[in-house]
């Protein structure tokens, strides 16, 4: 587990009641975390090695909506059973042997022999600070630099590294419809400031962006042409690519992709599209932060 405000009492509890929890990267200095760059962001479930959950959704009371200030919270979470619960189970095992030091087996007690009646092709891809190549950030080159026809994501944030960027900026000059849908709130004043100033730069280009004003928009997705679409923890932020520790599902099936853009124009009824010409009569101070939030990009 990687989160900073889990109140001690939750923990006794659950550990006085047989359960097991383990710190991921934690700061040896108390009340200081010196290693906020390198924060499991990875959120996932695995039920008798059987059944997988992998999404957006964090365990707190914002993510059900109980937040006053963020209102009701909007996101994506996929389940599901088959192969791809193994790839699951070992990533989870991988950050248990790191944070605990515990060696659990690769038994049967984890990774059971069920077979899933499904036909639906599925890649676990994680990726952080501890691997060479950014794994899901190159999951999304693939999708953004494959799409044809349309091109859609949501995400809470939109802060790209120079190759993302460019990369749907080239999509956008080939013809494709490449649609973004972020929230209309910050949880993070200078992200959101950084995401404005990269949605006003493909807009430019002829991108379409939508602001979500139901709540707070937290999914992470990106889906293409019917054909292929990812579900996970990433970001499209640069801190996402390379300072966490995440993990997506790369799914390359027809049906949940076209369930996927589906959801996606459910949601645009909750949302106004952010012009161009809207974007370029915002106030001269919020120019200003874009500028500064901008120039710290990398770090946010």
């Amino acid at each position: 587990m990687g989160g900073r405000y889990i109140h001690k009492s939750y923990i006794t509890q659950l550990t006085e009641a047989g359960g097991k929890v383990g710190r991921f990267f934690p700061s040896k200095i108390p009340l200081l975390n010196l290693k906020v760059n390198y924060r499991n962001h990875r959120k996932l479930v695995i039920i008798d090695g059987a059944i997988g959950y992998l999404g957006g959704f964090n365990v707190g009371n914002e993510y059900l909506g109980l937040k006053e200030s963020m209102g009701y919270w909007r996101d994506t979470h996929i389940r599901f059973k088959g192969g791809a619960i193994y790839d699951l189970q070992l990533r989870f095992i991988l950050d248990w042997r790191f944070a605990t030091k515990e060696n659990i087996e690769l038994t049967g007690r984890y990774l059971t022999d069920e077979i899933s009646n499904g036909n639906v092709a599925m890649q676990i891809v994680s990726s952080g600070p501890d691997e060479v190549e950014d794994q899901v950030k190159e999951g999304y080159l693939k999708i953004i630099n494959s799409a044809r026809n349309y091109l859609y994501i949501q995400s809470p944030y939109l802060v790209p590294d120079q190759s993302i960027l460019e990369a749907l900026k080239l999509a956008v000059r080939s013809g494709v419809d490449v649609r973004i849908m972020i929230p209309n709130k910050p949880d993070h004043p200078f992200v959101y400031w950084a995401t404005t100033s990269y949605a006003g730069e493909l807009l430019r280009e002829g991108a379409k962006v939508y602001i979500y004003e139901n709540g707070f928009l937290h999914a992470k997705t990106i889906v293409a042409d019917d054909m292929v679409c990812s579900v996970g923890t990433c970001n499209f932020d640069i801190r996402s690519f390379r300072l966490n520790f995440e993990v997506n599902g790369f799914i390359y099936d027809e049906k949940i992709s076209i369930k996927l853009k589906e959801i996606f124009h459910e949601d645009i009824v909750y949302c106004r599209e952010l012009s161009y010409e809207i974007y370029t009569q915002r106030p001269l101070v919020m120019k200003f932060k874009e500028s500064i939030s901008r120039l710290f990009s990398p770090l946010l």
